[in-house]
């Protein structure tokens, strides 16, 4: 049975990735995208696509109703929108640090609560919020981002114990290193040593970050709540 989904940044990486293999399941699929077009693969498999700034509770709202005058209450949420200001501590900016937070963390807790209200009237829901192997092992430059994504294990196993009673599930996967634009822009030199830190040698691809969160909102996975998900190659085993 279609069932109505949102991916929150659908439009590239891991989101497009997300928002491909839930259509392709069969499933009605949203996606909130920033700035830029968007992608005309999710277009021809009938996504609808609306422009949604996360950290603006108006626009939220407004996405929200959009996609529900659509596709009805979303019942599977995938909250993978975010961004990155790396810099070392002692020049990171108040903003680097409140951007990244608001966007990652708030931003988060804004489209879950609104989502929360659909899954609560239906007495079901499915919630997987995108983390990284960063909030879990933390990383030089990176303190904004692995605040953030830390955050959102403790912002999951909270909703899961809340929501439980109603049938609602929230669970994180948390990626490692996934070939991206984001990463395709790292010298060779760099990827390589980036690839040395993995035990399984390479790479993850957008898919199987989508395949482990697909899992997590199936019947199969039914009886998994607060879980933390690595997808990482083994990267971040024992954190």
């Amino acid at each position: 049975m279609s069932r109505s989904v949102l991916v929150t940044g659908g439009n590239r990486g891991i989101g497009l990735a997300i928002a491909r293999a839930f259509a392709d399941a069969g499933d009605s699929v949203a996606y909130t995208y920033r700035s830029g077009e968007p992608p005309a693969e999710l277009a021809e498999l009938g996504c609808l696509a609306v422009k949604c700034d996360i950290t603006d509770p108006e626009q939220v709202e407004q996405a929200y109703k959009e996609i529900e005058d659509r596709h009805g209450p979303v019942e599977v949420l995938v909250a993978n929108a975010g961004v990155t200001r790396d810099q070392l501590l002692m020049r990171m900016s108040e903003e680097d640090f409140s951007t990244v937070l608001e966007t990652n963390l708030t931003g988060t807790f804004r489209v879950v609560k609104r989502a929360n209200r659909g899954m609560l009237r239906a007495r079901k829901g499915r919630i997987v919020l995108i983390s990284s192997v960063v909030g879990l092992m933390g990383s030089a430059g990176q303190a904004n981002y692995a605040a953030s994504k830390a955050g959102l294990v403790g912002f999951a196993r909270s909703i899961a114990r809340e929501l439980g009673s109603r049938n609602i599930t929230c669970n994180v996967v948390a990626p490692g290193f996934v070939d991206t634009d984001m990463t395709r822009v790292l010298s060779d030199e760099q990827r390589q040593g980036i690839v040395k830190q993995v035990p399984l040698g390479r790479y993850a691809r957008p898919e199987e970050i989508a395949a482990s969160v697909r899992f997590l909102a199936s019947d199969e996975a039914a009886y998994i709540t607060g879980a933390v998900i690595p997808v990482d190659g083994g990267l971040g085993m024992g954190h």
